[in-house]
Parts: C-alpha cells; structure tokens; sequence
C-alpha cells in the first residue's frame, strides 16, 4: 500500500541552514541527556520507546526534498517510515567511563554531518559511563528546530519507556511512501514563489521603518558593535575543518542568580544572559593570556535571540531566531566594569534589535535564491576564505531556558542535560547554555584545528564566575597549632 506523503515548503531561514552547510561546516546540534542508572533502561527498551513517540515528534519524520532546477527551498516530505539501524546508534564509552571520555566521543559524533538522504538527526545511545549511567547524543539539524523548538521536543521524549509500542504503528512504519513527482514539486515551487513575491511591498516598508528606527536609537545614544569592522583576530577565527571538540562545565544557578542581584542592588542592570557573557568574557581572558593573545580591543559575541512571543504556544520545529552582537569586553580589567560595560552594550544592542524587528532578516531569506546562495558558501569554504579577513564576530554565546522540574527518559532519572549549537565558517567556538533544573550547564564546541584546548578552556568558567561576585566568602581562618 503507498502512502501519500505530506509535503511543507521550507522557510527561508530553515532552508539557509542547509545553505550555510559545507564538508567543514556543519549545522546540527547536540543535545546530550545524562540518565541515572536503571536497570529496566536498555538499548532494546529505549529504541521501542522512541518509535512508539514518533507521532509526538514529527520534524523527526521528515526529510529535505530538492526542488528540480532550486526554483524555490527545498521541501520536508514527512515519511511514515524510518530507518532504525541508520537512526539510533549504539556506542560504548571507552577508558574509565568519565565524563571527559564522552566529551571525546560526542566530539567524534559530532565531526560528521547528517546525511540529507533520511530525516535530518540521529541518537547515539552510549554506554559505559562511570555510576552505570547512560548518555543520549541527539544530533538534529538546526534546520528542523531552534533551541525553543527543541526544548519542546524534549518534552515529548521524557518517559519514552512508559509508552507501550502498539501493534498500527508497527505497521505504520513498515509502510513505503511515495516520493512528490518533478512536476507538483515544480508547480508548488512557482505557486509558492508568487505568493512570497506579493510580500514584498510590505516588507520593504517595514524594512524602511525599522531602519530609520535604528537611525534614530543611534542618534538617542544607542551604541553596538558592527561585525567585521569591529571584531579583532584570535586563533580561533579562522577557516574551519570537519573536526569538533567538545567540553562542559557546570555551575550553580542559584550562585548566577546571588551575584545577579548583587550587581542590580548596586545599581547595575544586569540580567542573567549579561552573568553567562561576563563568565565567558572572564574565561576567554584567562586562555588568551595563557596563549599570549592580546587582542587591542574586545572580542564580540554573536548571540541567537528567540523571536518567538512571550507565552506562545509551543513549536516542535522550525527556526524563529534573530542575532544580536554584543562586546564581550575582555579589554577591560576590572571585572565589575567590565560586567557593566556588556550589560549596557547589550541593552543597546536590543534596542537596535527591537526596532529593525527580529523577524526582518528572516523575512528577507525567503527570497535566497537556493543553488547560487549554496554554491557560494561551498566556494567561500572550499578556498578557506574565512581565514583572509576579519571574523564577523569572535565567537557564538546562547543561553536557552531549559527544563525546571526534574525529569525521567524512559523511566531513569534526567540526571543532567547539555546542548549546543554549530559553528559557523570562521567562529571555531559555540558556548551554549542549557539550564537543568537548579544548574547552568555550559556545553562547549570548538574546531580544535583552531581551539585544541576546549577542556582547559571550560576549566576556567568557575573562576571567571567567581571574580563577579562583589562579597565573596571570608576565607576559613587556619587552626591554630600548639
């Protein structure tokens, strides 16, 4: 029996990260669920848990088709079926089963892209960690889902085990799809593209609008950094190859939060994305003094914004973010101003935000012309070009509200949760921030062709969160001796 399969165009800025994809650069990210042991939990279990969930997944069951001739973006083809072996792989944690030993293997998993042949992710089940723990690597494209999108995912994969595996979807996924014919992708492809042309004229006005709304924030007193003009050279600006470290460090968010306050009560506006910037700044400074880089002024951080609503329905795909860059200050000294210095330049770079309006540039991808905007950054990459000029920026910095309650996958206890994004041609390092009920966990990724050392760089977030805070702990005086 065929099925018909169902067919979404892909927007623009969906479809722009298959277009910023090169042999060196890859656009999935990682999500890594640390579970506590449970003897219950097996590889068998956790597979036919997560078959069993895949109606409350859908951007899992959806491959890229390509419109013949890129007469419009691709297009997510929904198949009722998916290939388990090609999916869900099996690894066991070598050495000691610590945690720097995943870190290792994540970095592997994470050095091969995704083959666009199947729906656009895959989870590594890996055993062997020290406790008889088990950690799953999910690696999804961030073509199917933004940090927002996969956070609500997540939340249909807890307690995978407790579903029941019934006998209709059994059947449903032994079932072959019929792909779309050349001539309904191409009749599509036109529709679409006439209906995406009738946008235009309000575009451009809202455009018109929001630039002259940034002229006048400027004007007001409004100050940001401008990529490329602004952003010195390090290391780890560069041409990227296909290779990926990958570090973590945790950190208690009860203590971001005590030193948050501390600043506010001292008369600074500081929020907790502002914290999570000045321990990366207070990091960053540490390792290039290490490697005696010193940069004349600050690195820039790129930092993906959310454009969705505040308290809007929950997405399970696609991508609605914005990006905003901000000083990291790492010119600056003193740590206190230095916090100060981000916090001002970041409010100031939301203002200017706020006024082009977060959706503008996605707006604009819609009209990305799919084959040459491609061949160009195959090109770009293929000639190392990122490495001729100045970065854009000096590195990627998100920081994406997880889970607050405890959770359970496939019945064992979510012992911890880390994610990170890709890095893009010419930003060897991400630093993403997941939070897990009362941790920050900051996951780091690197091309280690020009970061080599990401764990001694993330050894360094603990001190850099330390020098913020404005009363620290009276050092324990020493016994005396007789």
């Amino acid at each position: 029996m065929n099925v018909r399969p169902a067919i979404e165009r892909m927007t623009g800025i969906d479809a722009g990260f298959l277009y910023m994809e090169t042999p060196s650069v890859h656009m999935h990210t990682l999500k890594i669920a640390i579970l506590e042991a449970d003897e219950a939990l097996t590889y068998d279990t956790f597979v036919a848990g997560m078959l069993a969930r895949l109606k409350r997944l859908p951007p899992l069951r959806r491959r890229v088709v390509e419109v013949p001739f890129g007469l419009n973006h691709p297009v997510w083809v929904t198949q009722s079926r998916i290939d388990v072996a090609h999916h869900i792989r099996r690894h066991r944690v070598g050495g000691d089963g610590s945690m720097a030993q995943l870190e290792q293997l994540i970095g592997m998993i994470a050095s091969t892209p995704l083959n666009r042949d199947h729906p656009l992710w895959e989870l590594h089940y890996c055993e062997g960690l020290e406790g008889g723990r088990v950690a799953v690597v999910g690696k999804m494209h961030h073509a199917l889902a933004d940090g927002a999108a996969a956070n609500a995912l997540l939340g249909n994969v807890t307690d995978v085990r407790s579903a029941a595996v019934p006998e209709p979807v059994q059947e449903e996924f032994a079932t072959r799809d019929r792909p779309p014919s050349r001539w309904n992708l191409i009749r599509h492809a036109w529709a679409d593209a006439a209906a995406q042309i009738g946008t235009i004229p309000a575009l451009l006005r809202r455009t018109l609008l929001g630039i002259r709304g940034v002229i006048r924030e400027r004007r007001a007193g409004a100050s940001s950094p401008v990529p490329v003009l602004h952003a010195p050279r390090v290391s780890f600006n560069g041409s990227l190859t296909p290779l990926r470290s990958f570090a973590t460090v945790t950190l208690p968010l009860a203590e971001l939060k005590r030193i948050r306050a501390q600043h506010v009560a001292a008369g600074h506006e500081v929020t907790l994305n502002d914290i999570v910037l000045g321990i990366t700044s207070g990091a960053l400074r540490r390792w290039m003094e290490d490697h005696d880089e010193r940069p004349s002024s600050s690195l820039l951080a790129g930092v993906p914004v959310s454009a969705d609503e505040r308290d809007a329905v929950p997405r399970l795909g696609g991508n609605r973010v914005s990006n905003l860059f901000t000083t990291l200050a790492t010119d600056v000294d003193d740590p206190t101003e230095r916090l100060r210095v981000i916090a001002e330049t970041t409010s100031h770079a939301k203002r200017i935000n706020a006024q082009l309006g977060s959706t503008i540039l996605a707006d604009w991808s819609q009209f990305t012309p799919p084959r040459p905007f491609a061949a160009a950054v195959r090109a770009y990459s293929r000639i190392s070009a990122a490495s001729w000029h100045p970065a854009a920026f000096s590195a990627i910095v998100s920081n994406v509200p997880g889970p607050r309650e405890p959770a359970t996958v496939g019945g064992a206890r979510l012992a911890d949760l880390f994610s990170v994004g890709p890095l893009a041609d010419g930003i060897g390092l991400n630093v993403t921030v997941w939070s897990y009920v009362d941790r920050m966990n900051f996951s780091l990724l690197a091309c280690p062709d020009l970061l080599p050392d990401v764990q001694h760089l993330a050894s360094y977030f603990p001190a850099a969160l330390a020098e913020l805070d404005l009363e620290p702990p009276a050092p324990v005086a020493a016994e005396a001796t007789a």
